[in-house]
C-alpha cells in the first residue's frame, strides 16, 4: 500500500488484435504528436530474461497444462475449518527457535525474530493471527525465517476466526526486513505498517543478503490496517536480498497488497494471489529482482474504497522519479485474471508503471480488468524508449461491457502532465513492434480453462489455446 493521485491524462486504444482508438480519461492537456520514437533495446534489456533463474517455457502465463498450485493451495479458505490453538507465540524471539508442527499458534501482538536469530517453522505448521492486537511476524534486518512447507504440508497463516466470519484484514500479516541496497534517502527506511526504530528498519548495502526460505506457504485474511491509510501487506520484503529463497507462496484475502516490495533484489517464483483488496503486485523504491510464474485473481466484490486497485503497480520513488538504484522487476509468465465490471469502480488497471519505475515484463497474460496497460509519466516512458525498460510477448484484453462507455475500454493508456509517449499511438507502436498484442472477450475466454471460477480455478492453457506457444526469452 502507498498513498495514490489521480489520473491527470489517460488515452486508449484498441478493438481487436492490432486495431487501436484512442480516447481520454481527463481533460488535461498534452504534447502534440511527434515522431515515433526509435526503439534498439540495448543488450541489457533482453540479457535480464536471458538469465538462468528463468525456466525456458513455450507458453505464456503461469501455467502450461500443469498446474503448480496443486495440492498445496486454498481457494476458498473461508470455509475451512482448522483447528483450535494450542499455544501462543508472542513478544522478540531473542533466540534460535523451533516451532513444533503439531501445535496450532495463536500470534499475537508484533512478533520480531532477531538480529542474528532464526526462527524456523516446520512443514504442516498452521499458525492462526489475533486481531484485536494486530498479530504480524516480523523478521528483523539480520534475522532469518526458515519457513519450508512441502506441497501435501503447506505451513498455513490463517485467520483465528470461525468459518463464516473471517474476513480480510483479520491480521497482520508477515514483514520480511534485509540489507540489500533500496533508494530511499540515506539507504534506510523505516517499513509501513505502523513499526517503529529499530524494528522496522530496512535497507543496507549487502545485496546478497539472506533473510532466510518461505517455501509452500499461505497467508490467509491478513492486511489489517494499523491505523486509516496505514495497512500491513499480506507479504512484505523489504529490502530484501537475492540469497533468500522465496517459492510456492499464496496471499488470499488480504486487506491490503498481497505482495509488496520496497527495495531490494530478491527473486521468487510460484506466487499465488486470490481476492485481495489493493495492488497485486506492488513494486517501490528500487526493487530489481527477478520473478517467474505469478497469478492472481481478483475477486469483483472487494477493491479499496479509499483509493483505487491495480494487479501490477509499480513506483521507483513518491518524489525523486530517477533516483537510483531504480526499480526494474524482471517478470515472466505472470497471468492476472481482473474482476470483470465490479459495479463500485475501484478496480483500476492491470498493469500501471509510474514514477519512474523502469521494468521488464514478457510472456504474460493481462484479461478481464478494467484498463490494460498504463504507462505513466515522462520518466517512465523514457526507460521504454531508450531500452532500459522492455515489455514483449503479452497478452491484453480488458472487458468489454463496461458502463462508461465514452472511454472506450482501453486497454493502453499513456498519463501523466508530460507523459514520454505525447499520444497513444506512440505506446501502441513501441508495443506491437513487441509482440504485445490485444484480443477481444471471446479470444481471452478461449486461452485458459476456468480461470473466473472464485473458488475452484483452473489457470491451465487450454488445447489450442494461443497462449500456448510463443514465450520469448
Amino acid at each position: 500500500m502507498k498513498s495514490k493521485f489521480n489520473v491527470s491524462l489517460i488515452a486508449a486504444m484498441v478493438a481487436g488484435t492490432a486495431l487501436f482508438s484512442s480516447c481520454s480519461k481527463s481533460d488535461d492537456p498534452i504534447a502534440g504528436p511527434v515522431a515515433p520514437p526509435v526503439v534498439t533495446p540495448p543488450a541489457e534489456s533482453n540479457t535480464a530474461l536471458a538469465d538462468s533463474f528463468f525456466d525456458k517455457v513455450a507458453y505464456k502465463g503461469a501455467f502450461g497444462t500443469a498446474d503448480w498450485t496443486k495440492d498445496w493451495t486454498n481457494f476458498d479458505p473461508k470455509n475451512t475449518t482448522y483447528p483450535a490453538t494450542t499455544e501462543t507465540l508472542e513478544g522478540t524471539i531473542s533466540a534460535n527457535r523451533t516451532l513444533d508442527a503439531s501445535k496450532v499458534y495463536l500470534l499475537k501482538g508484533f512478533v520480531y525474530v532477531m538480529d542474528g536469530v532464526t526462527l524456523t517453522i516446520p512443514a504442516g505448521t498452521i499458525i492462526r493471527g489475533d486481531q484485536a492486537s494486530k498479530a504480524s511476524l516480523v523478521v528483523t534486518r539480520g534475522g532469518k525465517l526458515m519457513a519450508e512447507g512441502t506441497a501435501s504440508k503447506p505451513i498455513i497463516f490463517t485467520s483465528n476466526k470461525a468459518v463464516g466470519s473471517r474476513a480480510p484484514g483479520d491480521w497482520g500479516g508477515l514483514l520480511i526486513l534485509g540489507k540489500a541496497k533500496n533508494n530511499i534517502p540515506g539507504g534506510e527506511g523505516i517499513i509501513e505498517g505502523g513499526f517503529t526504530e529499530p524494528l522496522g528498519k530496512h535497507g543496507g548495502t549487502n545485496d546478497d543478503d539472506n533473510s532466510g526460505a518461505l517455501k509452500y506457504v499461505r497467508v490467509e485474511f491478513p492486511g489489517i490496517a494499523f491505523q486509516p491509510g496505514n495497512e500491513i501487506n499480506g507479504i512484505t520484503f523489504g529490502s530484501v536480498g537475492k540469497n533468500t529463497t522465496v517459492d510456492y507462496l499464496q496471499v488470499s484475502y488480504s486487506g491490503d497488497d498481497s505482495y509488496e516490495w520496497f527495495g531490494g533484489n530478491v527473486n521468487a517464483k510460484h506466487l499465488v494471489s486470490i481476492a485481495n483488496i489493493d495492488d497485486v503486485f506492488d513494486f517501490d523504491n528500487g526493487y530489481s529482482g527477478k520473478l517467474q510464474y505469478l497469478v492472481a485473481q481478483r475477486d469483483p466484490a472487494l477493491a479499496d474504497q479509499a483509493g483505487q486497485s491495480n494487479g501490477i503497480e509499480s513506483d521507483n520513488s513518491e518524489k525523486a522519479f530517477t533516483t537510483e538504484p531504480r526499480t526494474r522487476p524482471v517478470i515472466s509468465n505472470l497471468t492476472l485474471i481482473g474482476p470483470g465490471t465490479p459495479s463500485d469502480g475501484k478496480h483500476e488497471n492491470a498493469n500501471l508503471w509510474r514514477r519512474g519505475s523502469k521494468m521488464v515484463l514478457a510472456n504474460s497474460i493481462f484479461i478481464n480488468a478494467k484498463y490494460g496497460i498504463d504507462i505513466r509519466d515522462k520518466e517512465t516512458g523514457d526507460a521504454l524508449t531508450d531500452g532500459t525498460s522492455l515489455i514483449k510477448n503479452n497478452i491484453y484484453s480488458t472487458v468489454r461491457d463496461l458502463p462508461e462507455t465514452t472511454k472506450g475500454n482501453p486497454e493502453v493508456m499513456v498519463s501523466g502532465s508530460t507523459p514520454s509517449f505525447a499520444n497513444v499511438d506512440l505506446l501502441k507502436t513501441y508495443l506491437t513492434s513487441k509482440g504485445n498484442v490485444i484480443i477481444d472477450k471471446t479470444a481471452a475466454d478461449a486461452l485458459l480453462n476456468a480461470p473466473y471460477s472464485l473458488t475452484a480455478p483452473n489457470f491451465t492453457v487450454k488445447a489450442g489455446s494461443a497462449a500456448a506457444t510463443g514465450a520469448s526469452f
